[in-house]
């Protein structure tokens, strides 16, 4: 993979991070839990843990806190998950932030998180980046919760206008109501990202607050025709549409799983689909890359710790391949 402080990233996101600590105890509400396990968090950050996982030079623009929480975020993520933190800044005034997980229901656990006064990762400044260097990385991911605040909100749109649209300029749409003041200032600032970005994805709800409409066929349109190459509307149990610019569209289907923690599926996604674009896959391996490790982590506790290696992706396709004939 080369030296990450000499070889450029293959992959920058910039988004959020957190301290996760996730509850031990299954199914049951806060009042009940007993015991929480510690874990690197953060949709932006965890795309990059995934993409690293597997065999990729990932960086993630980020900000944690000056404190022992910070210390740990960064070294778990150059020393445990081999992403490249040149660009996680240190905030020495606000606190890193920390997210809770409770599995009740694990399908779609509670979180609660602690994001006060202010969250680092809000404060990106252009100075925290190297703006050639995402204008030159062959992915960078955009989380679509950066524009919820500022100073991150004119950064984020700075770098995105350095970028001009190059391929893959991918927007997760992201969408965490806690971070709005409402979802009219969601869509007005997520849709203004559809004009510098060549792939968006997002699930149902999240294309109702950035294109206005939860129908995925209706959403995917309403992407393309921002000027997007690619669509990607993730339905849950019902799959995957891909859609693209020269008219395909393709239904892709999930891999059933017994769920154990809903949380961090989506993040395992996007690692792999960013796999897939590295490697030339088309948008619809992608997305089968991306459901598979979704599967899997879906299947298990924890998010980064538990993001998939190549081989057990292509495990899971294989055996649904050997399945479907």
């Amino acid at each position: 993979m080369g030296d990450p402080l000499t070889a450029p990233p293959e992959l920058i996101t910039v988004g959020r991070i957190s301290v996760d600590l996730y509850a031990e105890q299954l199914g049951v509400g806060l009042d009940d839990v007993q015991t929480f396990r510690k874990s690197v968090g953060g949709t932006a950050t965890n795309v990059a843990v995934a993409a690293a996982r597997l065999g990729h030079r990932a960086a993630v623009v980020t900000k944690v806190g000056g404190d022992p929480f910070g210390a740990y975020l960064r070294r778990a993520l150059d020393e445990r998950f081999g992403v490249d933190t040149r660009f996680v800044g240190v905030d020495l005034e606000l606190p890193t932030p920390l997210a809770f997980a409770v599995m009740d229901p694990p399908d779609d656990p509670q979180i609660i998180f602690r994001r006060r006064p202010a969250a680092p990762d809000m404060q990106l400044t252009l100075d925290d980046v190297d703006a050639t260097m995402i204008a030159e990385t062959s992915i960078f991911w955009v989380s679509a919760s950066t524009v919820s605040g500022e100073p991150c909100r004119s950064t984020v749109r700075s770098l995105l206008e350095r970028r001009a649209r190059r391929a893959h300029t991918v927007l997760d749409l992201d969408w965490r109501p806690q971070f709005w003041p409402s979802v009219d200032d969601g869509r007005r600032e997520i849709s203004a990202l559809l004009a510098h970005v060549t792939l968006a994805i997002g699930n149902r709800t999240e294309c109702e607050v950035a294109v206005g409409t939860s129908d995925p066929e209706a959403a995917a349109d309403r992407l393309l025709a921002c000027g997007l190459t690619g669509a990607i509307v993730k339905m849950g149990g019902d799959g995957v549409l891909v859609a693209t610019a020269d008219g395909h569209r393709e239904l892709v289907r999930p891999y059933a799983v017994e769920v154990v923690c809903g949380l961090g599926a989506g993040d395992a996604f996007g690692g792999a689909f960013c796999h897939g674009l590295l490697t030339g896959a088309d948008l619809a391996t992608c997305a089968r890359m991306g459901n598979a490790a979704g599967a899997i982590v879906a299947g298990r506790l924890m998010c980064a710790d538990d993001m998939p290696t190549s081989a057990e992706i292509e495990g899971l396709m294989g055996v649904a391949d050997v399945a479907d004939r």
